[in-house]
């Protein structure tokens, strides 16, 4: 059916609370939908292909004739980030949720073992807003050395630092350290321990792309592998290396951000290989749904859609492009962490001989199920939807 799948994930494009989002707190959130209500939303590209048919939008119209398939899908997972949100798509479902430090921080006894192995002091340990928190401690970062580590309501051990004053080096060392510490202890263990460098001074700080995230690997078989298993090429653009471990994965390129990371899928698009192209977006997330930042949010996706074009110009016939979500992240909402949401999903092909409406999907992982299956692998988690795609 196809040689090759691009796969975007617009990191926290979310399109309506989850039926379980009461659970997380998370009732009445959309971000699509409260992106489009209160500031705007002009995608004429997506629109085009479908997105304001999957739920009302009020600056995204329907379409009565889209260029591509389009649903929702439901997640599964109890968790509401991005490590559970990728593995589901590919068929590993988060069944008991990871360790979490918002309400005291991290524990004195893992700090203690976290300070003494790197040399350095520990700074803020609590729940926090990244940008935030760089503000409040970059000083005393800068006068003592010391490693400013934070947390989320997602299962992570953040640690921000400057590039000058600590070093690139030195911070992802201390990230390999607190990943083998947090990984020893069942008490201690957190799904990512994230390294987040930033540059400037005197009160005016902006983080960099030099992120890096340490995951767990999945605990489950996942799709990756077994397109990997069957000789296919599984290319891992932005993030998405570091949300599996690096497995399945056979080859692995870094972003600096979104606008990089849409070049680096063009130039992928215009090489020569079998299998997923697969590539994770991740400023819609982290400069936009964290700070709540609605209007930067907007801007951003606008941004994607002017770009769409160029991604679909380097498609060959037989290409499939998927579009999709791995969580939601409201910039509109109080607070500034992810929101329980379902995700659209949008397939789009040069060769398809109809599109519209495909039923929803009842958890992320068909998404994994009918990558493998349009590549004719079998794949024992999720349900395959290629025999709606014709």
């Amino acid at each position: 059916m196809a040689k090759r799948i691009f796969l975007i994930i617009l990191d926290s494009v979310g399109i309506g609370h989850a039926k379980d989002a009461q659970a997380f707190g998370d009732e009445n959130t959309n971000t699509l939908g409260n992106i489009s209500k209160k500031v705007g939303l002009h995608i004429p590209n997506l629109q085009k292909m479908g997105l304001g048919n999957i739920y009302p939008l009020a600056t995204v119209e329907k379409t009565q004739n889209p260029t591509a398939y389009y649903t929702y899908m439901e997640p599964q997972s109890v968790g509401k980030d991005s490590v559970a949100g990728h593995w589901e798509f590919m068929g590993s479902i988060l069944k008991e949720p990871f360790n979490n430090f918002t309400a005291a921080g991290f524990p004195d006894a893992l700090l203690k073992e976290f300070s003494e192995k790197t040399g350095r002091k520990v700074l803020a340990n609590k729940e926090a807003n990244g940008l935030q928190v760089i503000a409040e401690y970059a000083e005393e970062q800068k006068k003592t050395g010391g490693l400013i580590v934070y947390t989320s309501v997602d299962s992570t051990f953040q640690i921000a630092a400057h590039e000058k004053w600590v070093g690139l080096e030195a911070l992802y060392e201390a990230c390999e350290i607190a990943r083998k510490l947090t990984l020893e202890n069942p008490d201690w263990l957190v799904a990512r321990v994230i390294a987040r460098p930033f540059i400037g001074d005197e009160g005016k700080y902006t983080r960099t792309g030099n992120r890096h995230d340490y995951a767990l690997k999945p605990y489950d078989r996942i799709a990756l592998e077994a397109l990997k298993e069957n000789g296919l090429d599984v290319i891992a653009l932005g993030k998405i290396n570091d949300l599996y471990s690096g497995v399945g994965i056979t080859r692995a390129i870094p972003t600096a951000d979104n606008a990089d990371g849409i070049e680096k899928l063009i130039a992928t698009a215009k090489t020569d290989f079998t299998g997923l192209a697969y590539l994770n977006l991740v400023e819609f997330d982290s400069l936009y749904g964290h700070p709540r930042n609605p209007e930067g949010y907007r801007d951003a996706l606008e941004y994607f859609d002017e770009q769409l074009p160029k991604i679909i110009e380097q498609m060959l016939e037989d290409d499939i492009l998927i579009l999709t979500a791995d969580h939601g992240n409201d910039p509109t909402y109080h607070g500034n962490d992810h929101t329980r949401e379902n995700v659209p999903l949008i397939v789009y092909g040069k060769n398809f001989t109809a599109t519209g409406e495909i039923p929803k999907r009842t958890g992320f992982a068909d998404l994994g199920a009918t990558i493998t299956d349009i590549f004719d692998i079998q794949f024992e988690t999720g349900k395959s939807f290629k025999k709606d795609l014709k």
